[in-house]
């Protein structure tokens, strides 16, 4: 029998189709635009909310305390949304997430002390937290199978667009406030602000955003059980099928996330230390090296985000031809072998601009793997709940492993100084890697099959 031509996953789509998709997206962009915010502003914003004359070290500790902070809001979130999104409708809960992310960020422009900067990035974190489950579930459940996969990866090729935006309004606020059209140390406030900008969404969302015809038929036979927001839990716990899933799941997401989050993103922490010195030794003017420095780490931000596009629209590819086991293979190999050549040999700007698009591309490659995978593994009636459990769970891990590293940094390798400490506790924490591809043995394939009910 002769095999039907595959048709592009785009060409499935109604208009209806579209709509669900561009919006989940958006949702999912905004919510990615949030947490690079935070990543570019997080030292600029310590730094003003600490006593003048911190130690620097004391502000990277610091900066990783509220990471931590925002990580555990970003778990606890997924966990209580995603529930209620089995429970309550994804299209629903979508808007609520996207109404307490974007209202929360904004709120951040008025911190005053650390304390209560670390409260807003924790309450932001509960509705970043809830819109990944939910947004997979809704775009899995609404789309044609033979366009799952694709519209999956899809989305996460897009949300580079709310990454690129950040440093977009990175270099903004940085050129204002040079100019000194925003008081000097500043600018990160104005860039919380724009946060609150996809507030708009819930219009879109509330008003023509349906529930999935899967979890409205779960629904109308009674498969979702009772009232209760641990209900998902318990039929997710229950069943041997599932349960393995949610560990298999689980070990995979939180591999990624602790590189990204535990490992990755402190990578222009360690920049701002190298380039500075670099910068130094040109002879020019503090003001110079300070523009310089942040000019240089934007850019090293853009080719990160570049090479992350390119990285997980390569891995949809592959994980549509080979499989998602062998394409996670691959995933956690080359985060692995990137990531601690990066840490070890990144030294001037020119190393960091191609050197981070290779880190891009590896540690988010497998991020289109999360979105394309874990709504593959559960049924509608508890998708919504396996999926962000998977998924946050691995914030909690990386808040533990964001905390681990500050220890190895100081406490392992404080004897050596700044920033070479950070580069060999960020190399040491790459053995989490090696845990993904150790699972990967028990993850079932589930490559041109149906989502299961």
């Amino acid at each position: 029998m002769t095999q039907e031509p595959r048709v592009a996953w785009f060409r499935q789509l109604t208009p209806y189709h579209w709509f669900v998709f561009l919006v989940a997206s958006a949702c999912w962009c905004f919510d990615c635009l949030d947490q690079r915010l935070f990543t570019l502003a997080r030292v600029p914003a310590v730094t003003a909310l600490m006593p003048d004359g911190t130690d620097p070290g004391v502000v990277q500790a610091k900066g990783k305390d509220v990471t931590a902070i925002f990580l555990v809001g970003w778990g606890i979130g997924g966990l209580i949304f995603g529930a209620l999104g089995d429970k309550y409708g994804r299209a629903r809960m979508l808007t609520v997430t996207v109404l307490l992310y974007s209202g929360f960020t904004g709120f951040t422009y008025f911190s005053q002390t650390f304390a209560g900067f670390a409260f807003f990035r924790f309450m932001t974190g509960l509705g970043v937290g809830g819109v990944f489950g939910l947004a997979v579930a809704l775009i899995a459940e609404t789309v044609p199978n033979g366009a799952r996969t694709g519209a999956l990866g899809m989305l996460q090729v897009l949300s580079t667009i709310g990454n690129l935006s950040a440093g977009a309004f990175k270099t903004l606020f940085d050129a204002l406030e040079t100019n000194k059209v925003i008081e000097a140390g500043e600018s990160w406030r104005w860039m919380f602000l724009v946060g609150a900008l996809p507030a708009v969404l819930v219009i879109f969302t509330a008003k023509f955003l349906r529930e999935p015809e899967p979890w409205l038929k779960a629904k109308a036979e009674g498969r979702l059980g009772g009232h209760g927001i641990l209900t998902p839990y318990f039929s997710l716990l229950g069943d041997k099928q599932w349960r393995r899933n949610l560990l298999v799941g689980t070990v995979l997401a939180s591999t990624g996330v602790v590189g990204l989050w535990a490992i990755g993103e402190y990578a222009p922490d360690v920049q701002r230390y190298i380039f500075t010195k670099h910068f130094q030794e040109q002879g020019l003017s503090e003001a110079d090296v300070k523009a310089s420095v942040n000019q240089a780490i934007t850019w090293a931000y853009v080719f990160n985000m570049i090479g992350a596009a390119c990285g997980m629209w390569a891995f949809t590819r592959v994980a549509m031809w080979l499989g998602r086991r062998p394409a996670f293979a691959l995933g956690f190999t080359a985060a692995l072998i990137v990531t601690v050549y990066a840490y070890w040999q990144m030294k001037t700007p020119f190393d960091a601009y191609w050197m981070m698009p290779l880190m891009g591309a590896t540690h988010l490659a497998t991020f289109a793997g999360f979105a394309i995978y874990l709504p593959e593994l559960f049924p509608s009636r508890m998708r919504s709940t396996g999926t962000s459990f998977c998924y946050n769970i691995g914030r909690f891990a990386a808040a533990g492993g964001s905390l681990f590293s500050a220890k190895l940094a100081t406490d392992l390798y404080g004897q050596f100084p700044t920033p070479l400490k950070e580069r060999y506790a960020a190399m040491t924490m790459c053995a989490i890697f090696v845990l993904g591809i150790a699972i990967l043995p028990f993850a079932p394939e589930t490559k041109d099959k149906p989502l299961p009910e």
